[in-house]
């Protein structure tokens, strides 16, 4: 099984304009999210792990432990509530979003190799793909 503890930068973005866009993210917070190169930190302590992301524009970091619900905010601002899991070499990120705003669903599949992080991310019927390589 390969490690999935580590830091990762991002190499490649496919359709993730088209994804953002579908979640309801407005115009100026597309175009900085299509502008940053993330850099991905995942850690873990005792059963609990943090997932740090990092662009110029925003630091975002959750905390979770794996299949257990969690409130979690967002990078574009949505409160969704969230449950990771792994199976294998995939980490599947479920965040559902509050129905009384009328605000989707959406799935994080990330996958990890020994070189790299491939995260497909899914809403409705549109998936964005974004690789990730391997810092550490």
């Amino acid at each position: 099984m390969a490690k999935i503890v580590g830091k990762y930068k991002m190499e490649s973005s496919e359709n993730f304009d088209e994804f953002m866009k579908a979640l309801g993210v407005g115009l100026v917070m597309r175009k900085m999210g299509n502008a940053a190169t993330p850099t991905v930190e995942i850690t873990e302590e005792d059963g609990t792990y943090s997932m740090k992301t990092i662009t110029t524009f925003k630091t975002t970091e959750i905390k979770f432990k794996l299949g257990e619900e969690f409130e979690e905010t967002t990078a574009d601002g949505r409160n969704v509530k969230s449950t990771i899991t792994i199976e294998g070499n995939k980490m599947t990120h479920k965040q559902t979003g509050d129905k009384k705003k009328e605000e989707k669903d959406s799935v994080i599949t990330r996958e990890f190799t020994d070189t790299e992080l491939i995260a497909e991310c899914k809403v409705d019927d549109i998936v964005c793909k974004r690789v990730y390589k391997r810092l550490d």
